[in-house]
């Protein structure tokens, strides 16, 4: 990384890069590695893990250039957080129940910003503006569960979904592109958020998901109707319908 630096013989792309710069390449290596994971495709895993230590690597290079830290003392202060945050694993202290290892977790990280002279977490300041929406809304939830906000049963968030929905149907009726809508609209996403914590899945996962099966479901639909001699740039709704549901038969055949 310090050669690919080098002001005069590194690379050109690698010397114009800055911390902001790489951000973008960081995420999209981050899904490179979920998307290897939800395909189970492990050789591959191995491949992408080291593009996004990658990553690691070139802002620890970045911060070495400007005398903040380096790569030795980005693990070393992990290693050091790793054993402070697992008392119950490096030091005297029993693991206890999982709720008890919940509220020791949150202690120490109390001590910690105290310790660095920071203010008292605000009940969502820990949760990145910058994640995923779906994931944010996933840990907002999570965060008042624990609180006691919450449905007892994923059927108290189902119906919440209804009515969310039926609140969507009147604000299109009366103007599908008011701002209105468009608020509605955001509150039947998260109330199905909610809908995939009760069922214990990452509704960030469960979306890429469905929009895997529908472009390979949807190629498929350009392939039958290629077979049939029509491009599908000139293939009118009902044709297009009509593979759709053709596709989806020949699935439900093969499974």
């Amino acid at each position: 990384m310090k050669q690919l630096r080098d002001p005069e013989t590194g690379c050109p792309w690698d010397l114009e890069q800055d911390f902001a710069s790489i951000v973008p390449h960081t995420l999209e290596e981050a899904y490179e590695v979920a998307e290897a994971i939800e395909q189970g495709d492990w050789q591959n895993l191995k491949s992408e893990l080291g593009d996004l230590l990658f990553q690691v690597v070139f802002y620890a290079q970045l911060a070495k250039e400007a005398d903040w830290f380096d790569f030795e003392q980005v693990m070393h202060t992990l290693n050091e957080k790793l054993v402070r945050r697992h008392p119950h694993v490096f030091a005297e202290s029993k693991a206890g129940t999982h709720a008890e290892l919940k509220v020791q977790w949150q202690a120490i990280k109390e001590q910690e910003r105290a310790s660095q002279g920071k203010q008292p977490e605000t009940l969502f300041s820990a949760i990145p503006i910058a994640l995923p929406a779906l994931t944010r809304a996933d840990k907002i939830q999570k965060k008042v569960s624990t609180l006691g906000f919450d449905w007892p049963e994923v059927s108290g968030a189902l119906e919440k979904v209804k009515e969310e929905v039926l609140e969507v149907e009147d604000e299109l009726a009366a103007d599908p592109f008011s701002d209105k809508t468009a608020e509605e609209i955001g509150d039947l996403l998260f109330a199905v958020v909610n809908v995939a914590r009760h069922c214990k899945r990452d509704p960030e996962q469960l979306l890429r998901q469905a929009n895997l099966k529908f472009s390979q479901r949807f190629e498929k639909v350009e392939r039958y109707l290629l077979e049939q001699g029509l491009a599908i740039e000139q293939a009118s709704l009902e044709q297009m319908d009509s593979a759709w549901e053709q596709v989806k038969r020949q699935e439900v055949t093969k499974t």
